[in-house]
């Protein structure tokens, strides 16, 4: 259903408006600015065996999940369009990650060590805390994608829409559409954010400066998701949730404020809006 132009602008721009309250409240205030000055993220004492071990069996699960689906799919339905098969082969990957990489945690004797911050370091209320971070960030990423779209055009290089974006305004079934809305704001978030946040930002926190820390596991989300348009946002943004999960040592901060960025995205997509 689309709506108007001048709703959707009213929508984005009270995002943006509330996510500068956030920023000047939780980042650029004297308050905020001290209270980051104090992470409650302590340091990971994982071995580097232990953590490769780990990545091998997220990414094993991975590839298991996105054969067995697709295996399971021909056998139900013999044939399937090309955006029937991407969708299950997505299914199958975020599945098979989050259970290679839940059963790696519990398996590996090196991991079930791991402390836990502090209880009372965790955020109280992770879905307040979750919802001032999606929109601390939704500024954030208006401005990077503005500049990012200028750039590439100056560059002459496509300007082109992630696959599953289409695949959300045009889902083909009403099965589709429900499987797409609990992946992208449900599985994915609690997924990427266990993969890129609890598991390699925290791994590099403890062995690389900070700014590298902070860098390298953004930049890798940002490029995983295929698109070149959508590369600087989401690094932008992978940034974001990585520095709230280091100020509250609370995953799940960091889940709830992507599932909140994946679920307004969604909006947007189904009121016309060009995202």
């Amino acid at each position: 259903m689309e709506l108007s132009p001048t709703i959707v602008v009213a929508f984005e721009l009270g995002l943006i408006l509330s996510g500068l309250a956030m920023l000047w409240r939780f980042a650029l205030s004297p308050a905020g600015r001290a209270s980051a000055a104090a992470p409650a993220l302590p340091k990971w004492g994982i071995s580097v065996v232990d953590f490769l071990l780990l990545l091998w069996s997220a990414i094993m699960g991975g590839i298991l999940g996105q054969f067995l689906t697709l295996a399971l799919l021909k056998l139900a339905a013999g044939s399937a369009t090309d955006d029937t098969r991407q969708i299950v082969a997505t299914v199958g990957l975020q599945f098979g990650l989050l259970g290679g990489f839940l059963a790696g945690n519990s398996l590996l004797p090196g991991l079930r060590a791991v402390p836990a911050a502090p209880p009372r370091a965790r955020a109280a209320r992770p879905l307040l805390a979750g919802g001032a971070v999606f929109l601390a960030a939704m500024p954030l990423v208006a401005a990077v994608s503005f500049v990012w779209e200028y750039l590439l055009d100056v560059l002459g290089l496509p300007v082109e829409k992630q696959e599953l974006m289409d695949l959300f305004a045009n889902p083909g079934s009403p099965g589709l559409l429900a499987t797409m809305i609990l992946l992208a704001i449900v599985v994915a978030p609690i997924t990427e954010e266990l993969v890129f946040r609890a598991g390699l930002f925290r791994f590099a926190r403890g062995r690389l400066p900070r700014w590298a820390a902070l860098l390298a596991p953004a930049v890798l989300f940002g490029a995983v998701h295929g698109n070149l348009a959508s590369f600087a946002p989401l690094a932008v943004l992978g940034l974001v949730f990585s520095l709230a999960y280091e100020r509250t040592g609370d995953i799940r901060v960091s889940m709830v404020a992507h599932g909140l960025f994946n679920l307004c995205t969604a909006l947007l997509i189904f009121s016309g809006a060009d995202v």
